[in-house]
């Protein structure tokens, strides 16, 4: 089977955890690329972070060679340890349940045809795609929570 070549770089940003929220994720295929992006009114920064990655591999058509570019450690660890989440009942190393539970699910079950690797990035450092990832998701909640208080 032959797999084409994509990096996604993903951000989720929160007003307050919980409060209104927003994702943007990356995705960069040869010359080509696909911004997406969307908003929640009430969420956590950690759901936004997870929306972002099970958005972008949501428009996924064939199977792919993801490098998955995040500056969550907690959405990197996660994807590093879906195997054995999903070994374990879903539960943590600790023996607590998996928060998140219906995102981390739907993700495993998207990664299925794909093979990929997590590469983490420094927040705020300079890196142009983390830090439009970044502005984009923070963009939604900022425009949306405006248009909420105005009406």
């Amino acid at each position: 089977m032959s797999f084409c070549k994509i990096v996604i770089t993903a951000d989720g940003s929160c007003f307050g955890n919980p409060g209104p929220g927003g994702w943007a994720a990356l995705l960069k295929f040869g010359d080509s690329k696909k911004e997406l992006f969307g908003y929640d009114p009430q969420t956590t920064n950690n759901k936004m972070e997870l929306q972002s990655v099970l958005s972008a591999l949501s428009v996924l058509r064939r199977p792919c060679d993801i490098t998955f570019r995040l500056d969550s450690t907690y959405v990197g660890n996660g994807l590093m340890n879906l195997d054995e989440y999903e070994k374990s009942g879903w539960k943590t190393k600790t023996g607590s349940p998996v928060k998140n539970l219906t995102q981390w699910k739907k993700i495993k079950e998207l990664l299925k045809p794909h093979q990929y690797q997590v590469v983490h990035v420094d927040a705020h450092t300079g890196d142009p795609d983390n830090e439009w990832c970044d502005a984009t998701a923070k963009k939604q909640w900022k425009e949306n929570f405006i248009l909420l208080k105005e009406d």
